[in-house]
């Protein structure tokens, strides 16, 4: 799985420099690559929520919809950031129920 990921990573970055290399766009290069950083730290702060299966499921699925958002900006030009944003939803939501109901895991 892992692996996966990260060559998932590595061919976006190779798309977003085929793309630059193609149109010379230097605002459109650095709009994908803080897109790519942003989607990677959305990634590791989902990692919280992995006490909340549903949750968890619901933000990997975010993550992926996500991430086809910057595969239409890539090659639309049309940049959807309630999209590619969306992650940070399943984040705040485990948030909120952990003010909420408090953590379970403090006797541990």
């Amino acid at each position: 799985m892992k692996v996966l990921i990260i060559s998932a990573i590595i061919f976006t970055l190779a798309g977003i420099f085929f793309v630059y290399r193609q149109n010379k766009d230097m605002r459109k290069l650095l709009v994908a690559l803080a897109t790519v950083g942003a989607l990677v730290i959305f990634a590791i702060m989902g990692n919280i929520s992995k006490q909340v299966v549903p949750l968890f499921i619901a933000h990997i699925v975010l993550l992926m919809v996500a991430w086809g958002g910057l595969i239409v900006y890539l090659f639309k030009d049309r940049y959807y950031w309630w999209v590619i944003f969306s992650p940070l939803l399943t984040i705040g939501l485990f948030l909120v129920l952990e003010f909420l109901t408090g953590s379970r895991h403090e006797g541990i």
